[in-house]
């Protein structure tokens, strides 16, 4: 997987690409652990995303209640197949995807 950050003073999009599972998951947790200082925009997008597994989706999570606390967080680009696995585990209902 590949992260690639864009920040704009408050403002920051994610673009992730491949597969966000078990093993590439602990480098988005770092961001959302160490790189989100000052951000109170979040936008994930996932355009590029083809896999997320029950170890992206606890990220998604741990970011969502972050940035619930200073800002907003939404996702974009999400591909049928995500938005599906969105909707079978509930997070359709918990995260802003436009």
């Amino acid at each position: 997987m590949t992260i690639d950050k864009y920040k704009n003073d408050t403002q920051m999009r994610l673009a992730l690409a491949g597969r966000l599972d078990t093993v590439t998951s602990p480098e988005l947790d770092e961001i959302v652990n160490t790189g989100l200082e000052g951000v109170t925009d979040l936008t994930l997008d996932f355009a590029g995303l083809d896999y997320i597994s029950s170890a992206g989706l606890r990220v998604l999570l741990r970011a969502k209640k972050k940035m619930d606390a200073v800002g907003t967080m939404k996702l974009i680009g999400v591909s049928p197949m995500i938005m599906e696995i969105f909707e079978i585990t509930g997070f359709s209902e918990i995260l802003t995807i436009e």
